[in-house]
């Protein structure tokens, strides 16, 4: 079957066409009729009838609006929220990409410098955000977990957060060993949440898993089911994964040189997101790395763009995408130019925000309008608190309290007034 795809070129072209028509024309707007052009009202010898504005919204939307969309039973949506480079930058976040199904279940690969951010504008409630895999330990691939883990929290998640990692060489090189240092580095944090905030969601349970499994089982719950398979990347311990839910199938490189693992098992892929870093002429253009290191990085340490269309022309997924380098003007031609040197299929190249609704018969391509100002999402179980038994300060910073008993009060029987509550002022 000849597969169809939605692109955001094509639909910025239909809407131009629609512009037009509305410019040269008017709408209908009480009969909720499309474009009628003047040209043709006079034609059939009508007067042409007045100028007013459509008061109906468009029939479908070329922009993904977080929140306001239900997801198929049968459809995958998948968001880029973090494309870029290692080093983040406010145009893209580092590696992450979040998998939503229509069974209700979510997952998160990868979870880079400034991901989280992203992902708050989905409108997600964190209760459903606690399914994490990770594919190396490099921090523009995990770097933005405490944010997850402590900050969901503080936003209201009431369930231990889960992440799923890969051994290491050593103990020391694996998952369960960074996160150990992780619970330390936030010990101060976490312990001061407890008594304040609802603290079922300030547990992370790690799930560390053989990084030389080969197409193994790491995952497999309602329906769904996700390998890992070994990566090539800097040393050992690297991996990438496959997710398949319903008929359909979702591959995620993380960081990788090609490999006969990622050919063997992710050929004929619905959705294939693969890295492609940036090419040696731009490292070396744009950052100025000696020509040795730039070559390295690009072939090397990384899937050049040439490398990423060749993988990608072995393994014919319906829709490939390429990330993990900086889209702008002028790289993207480039990029572009020498990945289709060896790859002529579907393509998408990723920016922070771009989304993928997959199906059996259509793989749509939007982008995502986010609300900056956005707020956490309600939870979806009531919160709880255990007030705490006694301070945590010492006697020393209780000295140092300046107490003002008279305002508090007034703050208190405001609040109680204007809310129906009767929230006493606390004894510590």
């Amino acid at each position: 079957m000849k597969q169809k795809f939605t692109i955001v070129g094509i639909c910025l072209v239909s809407l131009a066409a629609l512009s037009a028509a509305y410019i040269a024309g008017c709408i209908k707007g009480q009969s909720g009729q499309g474009p009628v052009l003047v040209k043709e009202a006079e034609a059939a010898g009508k007067e042409a009838p007045p100028r007013i504005s459509p008061t109906k919204p468009l029939p479908e939307q070329d922009v993904y609006y977080p929140g306001t969309e239900a997801l198929g039973p049968d459809e995958m949506r998948v968001v880029a929220l973090g494309t870029g480079q290692p080093t983040v930058r406010p145009k893209q976040a580092s590696a992450c990409f979040l998998v939503e199904l229509g069974n209700g279940d979510k997952f998160l690969f990868d979870l880079g410098y400034g991901s989280v951010q992203r992902l708050s504008a989905m409108k997600i409630p964190m209760d459903y955000l606690d399914k994490v895999f990770i594919g190396h330990l490099h921090m523009d691939h995990f770097g933005d977990l405490d944010a997850l883990w402590i900050g969901g929290t503080k936003m209201n998640r009431t369930f231990p957060l889960r992440v799923w990692g890969p051994s290491g060489a050593t103990p020391e090189m694996g998952t369960k060993y960074a996160i150990d240092g992780l619970r330390r580095m936030l010990h101060w944090d976490a312990v001061t949440l407890r008594g304040l905030l609802d603290i079922r969601g300030d547990q992370i349970e790690v799930i560390e898993f053989d990084y030389k499994g080969v197409n193994q089982v790491i995952y497999e719950a309602n329906g769904v089911t996700i390998r890992s398979i070994p990566a090539i990347h800097v040393t050992d311990g690297a991996t990438s994964f496959i997710l398949e839910w319903n008929g359909l199938k979702f591959c995620y490189s993380s960081d990788t040189f090609p490999n006969k693992w990622w050919l063997e098992h992710t050929k004929d892929a619905d959705i294939s997101i693969h890295e492609c870093f940036a090419s040696p002429q731009i490292l070396l253009d744009k950052q100025k790395y000696p020509p040795p290191l730039a070559l390295s990085l690009s072939v090397f340490k990384h899937t050049s763009p040439q490398q990423f269309g060749k993988i990608m022309a072995m393994t014919k997924p319906r829709l490939a995408v390429a990330y993990h380098f900086y889209n702008d003007h002028d790289t993207l031609p480039v990029m572009l130019e020498q990945v289709r040197m060896t790859y002529d299929g579907p393509l998408a190249m990723a920016a922070d925000y771009m989304v993928f609704n997959v199906t059996q018969k259509d793989i749509r391509i939007r982008m995502a309008a986010v609300d900056d100002e956005i707020w956490p999402m309600n939870p979806t179980r009531p919160m709880k608190r255990d007030p705490p038994k006694k301070s945590l300060f010492t006697q020393f910073n209780e000295s140092g309290k300046e107490p003002m008993p008279d305002l508090i009060k007034r703050i208190y029987d405001g609040f109680n007034k204007r809310n129906g509550t009767n929230v006493k002022v606390p004894t510590n």
